[in-house]
This record gives structure tokens, C-alpha cells and sequence, in this order.
């Protein structure tokens, strides 16, 4: 599979908004898109006139960069969510929330989406007690996520549950530390993603 081995902090400035890549370090004043707040590489300060084009595909790379999602991936996510009841845009967010490894980052598990991601692939989590190993498994309103049993004495595990306390969770989402247990009380709504995220260029592109 595809992999970015590039420092993923040249996403950020390529975007020109903080996309938390790298968790807590993005909150600190090492978070490189406050030293160099402008695009990487020897032409990164040059002024570009943005087209109509550009803006949208902007906007796609920047939520694909987001979740971690390549573009075949992404494609199908936007069929699916165009292939949905509903507002297609809105659609495409509420999949990409209901991801697993996402799940796992707003609950505040992982201290990015991209470790959640290991986690999941390590077989860290379960789902309604069974194990689940694959990030993009879409999740459901009334699913059970828990660490495995066999990883419980693991100090990944200690430090997530660690992380919890600290962490303030969406009202969709609620785990419980002494029972160390999560679950998905409902579906996200838009109003419920405050990343800034402009969904209807993303559908303009596409229907090009």
C-alpha cells in the first residue's frame, strides 16, 4: 500500500492549517506551520492565484490528509455517500467520523489519527467483544469498543486509558474509564465536526 514517508508536518504547511498530524505536538510552539507559516519547498513563498479548480482540490487533499485516506479510498467513501439519503457532503463527513481509527482518536485514545491507526492494525481494540484489526471498519450508533483483554497489561494501553481522563469527548461519543469501555451513543451530525471543512467544494469537484 501507498505509504507517505515525508515529513507529515509539510502537509500542514502545504494546507496552511494546523491538521494535528502529529498530536500534542501541534499544540506546542514546535508545531512547524507557526515557524514557517507558508508552503514548503524553494518556491513555497511564491504569491499563486487560486482557480476555482485549485480551491476544491485544495480542499479534497486537505480532508483526504485529515483521516489519512488515500484516493481510491476517498473516491469510494464519496460514492458511497452520494449514493446515500441526505446531503451528499454531509454524508462523506459522517463516514469518515465513523471510521474506526478515528473513532478511537476522539475518544481520545491515541494522541493523533495516524497512532490510532497502529493501534487498531495491532489488534488493541475490540468491537462488541470481537476483534476488529482494519482502521477504515465503519462503525454504528450502539457499538462497544473496548481494549482486548490480551493487551490490557500493555503500556500503550495504560498510557490511552491514561489519556482519557485528560481528554474532552464529542457528546456523541463516551468511554468509561473504570469500566474501560467506549460506546457510540449516536450518529455525528455536521454540527458536530468543527474541523474547518468546506464539504461542498469536495462535491463540485467530483461532479465535474
Amino acid at each position: 500500500m501507498a505509504r507517505y514517508r515525508d515529513s507529515v508536518c509539510r502537509l500542514c504547511r502545504r494546507e496552511g492549517i494546523k491538521l494535528f498530524l502529529k498530536g500534542d505536538r501541534c499544540e506546542t510552539a514546535k508545531c512547524a506551520i507557526d515557524r514557517r507559516a507558508y508552503q514548503p519547498g524553494q518556491h513555497g513563498q511564491r504569491r499563486v492565484k487560486p482557480t476555482e479548480y485549485l480551491v476544491q482540490l485544495r480542499e479534497k487533499q486537505k480532508v483526504k490528509r485529515i483521516y489519512g485516506v488515500l484516493e481510491k479510498q476517498f473516491r469510494l467513501y464519496f460514492k458511497a455517500a452520494d449514493r446515500k439519503k441526505g446531503v451528499t457532503g454531509e454524508n462523506l463527513l459522517q463516514n469518515l467520523e465513523l471510521r474506526f481509527d478515528n473513532i478511537i482518536y476522539r475518544m481520545g485514545l491515541s494522541p493523533s489519527r495516524s497512532a490510532a491507526r497502529q493501534l487498531v492494525r495491532h489488534n488493541h481494540f475490540t468491537v462488541n467483544g470481537k476483534r476488529v484489526n482494519i482502521p477504515s471498519y465503519i462503525l454504528k450508533q450502539g457499538d462497544v469498543i473496548a481494549p482486548s483483554q490480551a493487551k490490557l497489561g500493555k503500556s500503550t494501553i495504560k498510557n490511552a486509558l491514561e489519556r482519557v481522563k485528560s481528554k474532552t469527548q464529542p457528546h456523541w461519543l463516551s468511554f468509561d474509564v473504570e469500566s474501560k469501555q467506549g460506546v457510540v451513543q449516536s450518529l455525528p451530525t455536521r454540527e458536530d465536526i468543527t474541523i474547518p471543512i468546506e464539504e461542498q467544494l469536495i462535491v463540485e469537484l467530483y461532479s465535474r
